[in-house]
């Protein structure tokens, strides 16, 4: 019986590829099981490790800003096609910075900036953008002061991890704003900021345009195509065919809610299976919403134990009902 251990992250607990070792360890506990670990992601934090996972390729280092300025060291991935994988949250990420760090009203997308500037030094044959983590809200300001036209003429995809609009009740500053420290004094001046950028009025509105604080509209305005980071991410690992052979697919995430199933990649994953007529189970360390998922103890000093212990129930309740 094969199984693929398919999880997004649980935030600030285990990476994807962590949680997918986990749970496959308990997956093969049970006699009979090969367990594949096919961990996935959404365009945020982890993406690029998520397809290095599944195509390999070369990791490079740059020194670059982080989102208040700060030198830090940010990986990129170079795959053999030539495609550099950039993710924004391995130069801005907001778990780079501590709780009373956070203020958007400050913070800076300069150091993605510099990151696409390191990675188009080694001349890639294409751009793969994840903006999904950020911990600015500044409408791509000090990305596009960084690379100016540098990245004309070169193929741009951007892997969004939320299909939010730029402004109004659900864009980038009022919806994503206060998880990274603003205020609603901060939420209005935010808002007011990103309308104050002509430049982007002609994305305002595309899906994706408030993903990474206004990044998607930012690298739109740059020539890039705003796609749904876990379908395009999906696509490039090739899930479908890998899942196309199972018995059983696990997925979830830290917490599952009604945004798991409108865009995440858990919820990417459930469709996905459906389509294929695999049995797919989701899970979450916390579950919200009404939701159909397995909970876990929603306590991150046992997600260890949790994802074994759920990885060997799962797959030892199928081998009963086929041996039944």
């Amino acid at each position: 019986m094969l199984a693929l251990a398919s999880p997004a992250s649980l935030k600030g607990v285990l990476s994807p590829g962590e949680a997918a070792a986990l749970l496959a360890s308990g997956m093969r506990r049970v006699h009979g099981v090969e367990a594949q670990e096919v961990p996935v992601a959404d365009g945020g934090e982890g993406t690029a490790a998520v397809i290095h996972a599944s195509l390999g390729g070369t990791w490079q280092t740059a020194t670059v800003s982080d989102a208040l300025g700060r030198p830090v060291e940010a990986q990129w991935l170079l795959l053999e096609d030539r495609t550099a994988v950039v993710e924004s949250a391995q130069a801005i990420g907001l778990p780079r910075l501590r709780d009373d760090e956070r203020d958007p009203l400050r913070t800076s997308s300069r150091g993605l900036g510099e990151l696409l500037l390191a990675a188009l030094a080694v001349r890639p044959a294409a751009l793969l953008v994840c903006v999904g983590g950020t911990a600015t809200v500044d409408g791509g300001a000090g990305l596009r002061a960084v690379v100016g036209d540098a990245l004309a003429g070169l193929p741009l995809r951007v892997a969004c991890d939320v299909r939010n609009p730029l402004l109004g009740e659900r864009g980038a500053a009022r919806v994503f704003g206060p998880q990274k420290g603003a205020d609603a004094a901060a939420i209005d001046e935010l808002e007011a900021r990103l309308e104050a950028l002509e430049e982007l009025t002609p994305y305002r509105d595309l899906p994706g345009a408030g993903a990474g604080g206004g990044l998607g509209a930012a690298l739109a305005a740059l020539g890039g195509d705003l796609l749904e980071g876990a379908e395009l991410v999906l696509d490039t690992i090739g899930f479908d065919e890998r899942a196309r052979g199972a018995e059983l697919v696990v997925t979830g995430e830290g917490t599952v809610d009604a945004t798991t199933l409108e865009g995440k990649a858990p919820g990417a994953v459930a469709r996905r299976c459906e389509r294929l007529g695999v049995r797919c189970e989701l899970f979450g360390g916390i579950v919200r919403d009404g939701v159909a998922a397995h909970a876990l103890s929603g306590r991150p000093q046992s997600a260890e134990d949790d994802l074994v212990r759920l990885g060997e129930e799962l797959c030892d309740e199928l081998a009963r009902r086929q041996a039944g």
